[in-house]
Parts: structure tokens; C-alpha cells; sequence
């Protein structure tokens, strides 16, 4: 019997219409056609597999079949492959040889971008300057929020009280499920964002502490300048306000947390996308039960991290989608190290490079980081546009 799927993904086309203004029209069409595809084919694909609502339990193997996972009605492996992983026939082949063929084109493409657009070398400009670049992070860019009237002690809070949220559920999730669970896509991304809040909370507490002090620093020497300075024009007073701030590069670590920034704001809308829109809609199908863990494990990270876009004024360019790909790149290689070792289940069915349509989908999860990566990019842009419309005098943008 044929799994039928039907998502239509042009109901969200006039929210979309709505909220985009004049001067960011994008060709929205082409990133609904591109999911409406992605979703059909896996419907497709899904429909042509036959696997077991538990892993087997007639394997002795632990990683090939876990008893902890049979036991629980709401937990949802693949069965093991029949084809045997470790085989030299299951990886010399077409298929496999295509699928490393998109692999290296995406390698060489986010090298090209890193390399090409990314600020390890500093480019002078012809009067003996540091030329602006768009990928440049300013010091306090990492802790300072996007209102002036926020305090830097808000956005710590809210970073610390995620992080925490975050490392609790990823600490439960590995003692109910086991290490296997690390296997997904979805845990690797959970951990990634559990960094970035704990990161974020430590840059925030080094801001909150040269905020203070900078404060304090004005009380005494500038109140006589400041008050001045107020009395001034509305564009003298904006200068005034952006001096306050530090203008020098930020740190090894503060390259750091704008990078796993950006990968954070792909790979999340990509994994909750999946589960919500593919996984859900299967193990209703096959009468599986979803926990509160689950749920929440694939709403807070996006909830979360949201929340510190719309409060932090760290800037968003493009290229970064490089590091984005990396990360996708890197579990790949890792599912392949370890499936050619050892004989155990994919945790993605369209990851087995035994079907014929891997090539396919292979190629499909490639294109699907475009339209996850370019939602949140209009997000971002979306804030800023509001923020500046709505407290333009209060609103601090990238610089």
C-alpha cells in the first residue's frame, strides 16, 4: 500500500508576500517549488522501503539492533540494511561514485567561498587602510543587543538560561536513548547549538563586565561631553551613540561564535523541517507515539535560537553558508567511515547508498540548504528592517 503524503507548501506563499517588502523580493516560487519537490520524492521513497517498526531483535549486535529501543513504542529505527556495508562491492560502484561526486563539488565550492570571502587575510585598501569587509566581527558585536535600551545583561541571561535548557535535555536524551542516538543529524545539530549558547553565555559575561566598565568610566570623566553631545543634531547624536562601542576586530572566539552561529541557523531549520514535515506525518502513519522530549528537543532549539537573532546584533552574511555545508559534510563522511566498518542501520533511510535513487537524494538534501539557509537569512533581514522602522533611535545596526 502506497504511503501518500500531500504537503502544499503555497498555503504559506501570501504570509510570505505579506511580511516581504519591495526592496526584498526574492523569487519565493522557486524555494516552494524546490521543498514541494524534496517532500514528494521522499513520499516516493518512503513508500518503496519496507522497515520494521523496531530494530530486529533477533541481531546479537547492540549497535545493530538495540534492545532498549525495542522495548520503547515510541522510538523509530530503520532496520538493518540487507546489504552488507562493509562490503567492497557496496562502495565501489556508480551510485556510490556519483554521490562523491556531488560531495567534492560541495567541498570545493565552500572552500572556494571560505577562502575567497572570509577575513583570515586582510585586505588593504590603496590608501594604507584596513579595508570594510561584509564578514568582519566587531568585538562587542557578540554581547551587545540590537536596542540600545536593552541592557547587555538581558541577552546573557537569556543565553544562560538556554544553554542550560539545552544541556539538561541533551544530558537526558544520551542517558534514555544511549550513545546510539548520536547517530542523527538531529542530536549532532542539538549539541552544536548547546556550544553556542554556552559560548555565548561567556562572551556575554566578558561584555556585561566591559560595559560596566565603560559606564562607569563615562560617569566620572565624559558626563560634562555627554550632555553636550545630546544637545546636538539627530545624525551627531547616532555618531555619538556608535562611538560608545568598540571598534576594534573581535577575537579567535569571537569568529568562532559568528561561524557556529550561521551553521546553527541552517542546520536547524533543516532538521526541524524534516522531522516535523516528513518524520511526523510517517509514524502517525505506522501509529507511533511521540514523547515530550521529542517534541521539545525539536522545538526549543529552534525557539531558542530564534530568540537570540531577534535580541543580538550580530550581522548575517551570505557566504557563511559555506560552514553550513561543512557541517552536512562532515556527519556524511562520518555515516560512511562508520557504516564501512561496521554492519548497522542508516539512521536516514535516504542516506543508504544501496537504493538506486541515492544519487537523487543526495542531490535533493544538497538543494535543500539553500531554501533553510535563505528562510533565516530573510529573517534576519526582516528584523533589522522592523527594528529600524519601528525604534530608529534606538536601533543598532550591523556595521
Amino acid at each position: 500500500m502506497l504511503l501518500k503524503l500531500r504537503i502544499s507548501p503555497f498555503a504559506s506563499s501570501t504570509i510570505f508576500n505579506h511580511l516581504v517588502t519591495q526592496d526584498f523580493q526574492i523569487p519565493l516560487h522557486i524555494v516552494l517549488n524546490i521543498i514541494h519537490t524534496f517532500f514528494s520524492l521522499y513520499s516516493v521513497f518512503v513508500s518503496s522501503q519496507h522497515y520494521n517498526k523496531m530494530a530486529s531483535s533477533s541481531s546479537s549486535s547492540l549497535l545493530s539492533s538495540p534492545s532498549s529501543y525495542a522495548e520503547l513504542k515510541d522510538a523509530w529505527h530503520p532496520s538493518t540494511t540487507i546489504v552488507d556495508t562493509t562490503a567492497s562491492s557496496y562502495w565501489f560502484n556508480w551510485r556510490v561514485m556519483i554521490c562523491c561526486i556531488w560531495m567534492a563539488i560541495a567541498m570545493v565550492i565552500t572552500a572556494f567561498l571560505i577562502f575567497k570571502y572570509e577575513g583570515f587575510r586582510r585586505k588593504r585598501s590603496g590608501q594604507g587602510g584596513e579595508k570594510e569587509w561584509s564578514g568582519n566581527v566587531y568585538e562587542d558585536e557578540t554581547w551587545r543587543p540590537c536596542l540600545r535600551n536593552i541592557h547587555p545583561a538581558w541577552l546573557l541571561a537569556f543565553r544562560a538560561v538556554a544553554f542550560f535548557v539545552l544541556l539538561i535535555m541533551l544530558i537526558v536524551i544520551g542517558l534514555v536513548d544511549g550513545p546510539t542516538i548520536f547517530f542523527y543529524y538531529t542530536q549532532w545539530t542539538f549539541a552544536l547549538i548547546t556550544l553556542y549558547f554556552g559560548l555565548g553565555s561567556l562572551l556575554s559575561l566578558h561584555g556585561c563586565y566591559q560595559y560596566n566598565k565603560r559606564v562607569a568610566g563615562d560617569r566620572v570623566d565624559s558626563i560634562d561631553a555627554i550632555e553636550s553631545e545630546r544637545a546636538r543634531s539627530k545624525d551627531s547624536d547616532h555618531t555619538l551613540q556608535q562611538t560608545q562601542y568598540s571598534s576594534n576586530s573581535a577575537g579567535f572566539w569571537g569568529y568562532v561564535f559568528q561561524i557556529i552561529f550561521q551553521m546553527n541557523a541552517g542546520a536547524v531549520l533543516l532538521t526541524d523541517c524534516v522531522f516535523w514535515f516528513i518524520i511526523v506525518p510517517f509514524l502517525e502513519i505506522h501509529d507511533y507515539s511521540l514523547n515530550v522530549l521529542v517534541i521539545s528537543m525539536h522545538s526549543l532549539n529552534a525557539i531558542f535560537l530564534l530568540g537570540d537573532a531577534v535580541l543580538n546584533s550580530l550581522s548575517f552574511p551570505c557566504f557563511r553558508i559555506a560552514y553550513f555545508f561543512l557541517w552536512t559534510i562532515a556527519y556524511v563522511l562520518f555515516q560512511w567511515t562508520l557504516h564501512s566498518l561496521v554492519h548497522i542501520w542508516w539512521p536516514y533511510p535516504f542516506l543508504d547508498l544501496a537504493s538506486h535513487y541515492a544519487p537523487l537524494w543526495y542531490f535533493s538534501v544538497a538543494v535543500m540548504h539553500l531554501p533553510c539557509y535563505g528562510a533565516f537569512t530573510l529573517l534576519v533581514k526582516l528584523k533589522h528592517r522592523l527594528l529600524q522602522r519601528w525604534f530608529p533611535e534606538s536601533y543598532q545596526s550591523p556595521r
